[in-house]
């Protein structure tokens, strides 16, 4: 491996403007790397102890051997596993996610990596129709975030939008009702019959806007006990997505 291309490796991994450049990502892991659609994998490297110990995972890939050194350079995490991919990003259009489905989430300034990646993970275990995301969420094919989704991101529409309340409106116009998980709300999240809704999540840290918040058609709250006052944003979506799928399945 040359070092332009060791260069350019490790950019995707530490650098946003590197993957939107380029319009790929880095995966890590036998899990993440044997679920990546195989026509959205552009190269694949892995160690000589990997490809030693898993000759039959390998068999009709095409796969690099690199020595430990280099990949060790390329790898986001502490203890790799010795196989990694570059990967093509997808891409979604808003208007065709919006068109049919019943679930959404609508993601204001979320920064932490985990947070998003499981909130993705969870969205498609209780079978959201699509993702959307303001443009300052954190990049959704940071390392971090994409090992938390545990696959998920292969498999869960998502657009990211320059101009969240325009995007929210067209939300509405599909006769989307859109909810905000709100410290004002009066109603309980678990008090309302849902049919088709995209749930308003804030930033970690503050929450809402002001002005995305007043874009919900319903400000809804999840109730507490003790001294808490919020869960956190990952928890938050899950509780909320949860009661719409176990409502969907009362109905079916």
């Amino acid at each position: 491996m040359t070092n332009k291309k060791i260069k350019e490796l490790t950019a995707l991994k530490d650098k946003v403007k590197a993957r939107r450049e380029s319009g790929t990502y880095i995966v890590e892991g036998i899990k993440m790397c044997g679920e990546a659609p195989k026509d959205m994998v552009l190269e694949t490297y892995v160690t000589a102890s990997f490809a030693m110990q898993n000759k039959e995972w390998l068999k009709g890939r095409d796969a690099e051997v690199i020595e430990d050194r280099v990949f060790e350079k390329i790898s986001d995490t502490k203890t790799p596993q010795g196989v990694l991919s570059v990967i093509k990003q997808p891409f979604y259009s808003l208007d065709d996610m919006i068109k049919d489905g019943k679930l959404y989430v609508i993601l204001e300034d979320i920064q932490d990596p985990g947070n998003l990646g499981t909130i993705i993970r969870t969205a498609e275990g209780a079978g959201v129709s699509g993702v959307i995301m303001s443009k300052g969420c954190v990049d959704i094919f940071n390392p971090k975030t994409i090992r938390s989704t545990m696959g998920s991101v292969y498999r869960v529409p998502f657009v990211y939008t320059d101009d969240l309340k325009e995007t929210i409106t067209k939300v509405k116009e599909k006769k989307i009702e859109v909810f905000a998980a709100h410290l004002k709300g009066k109603k309980n999240y678990d008090d309302i019959i849902y049919r088709r809704a995209a749930f308003l999540i804030g930033n970690e840290g503050n929450g809402l806007s002001e002005e995305t918040a007043a874009l919900a058609d319903t400000y809804i709250r999840i109730p507490m006990e003790g001294q808490v006052e919020s869960l956190n944003a990952a928890v938050a979506t899950a509780v909320l997505m949860y009661e719409f799928a176990r409502q969907m399945r009362k109905v079916d």
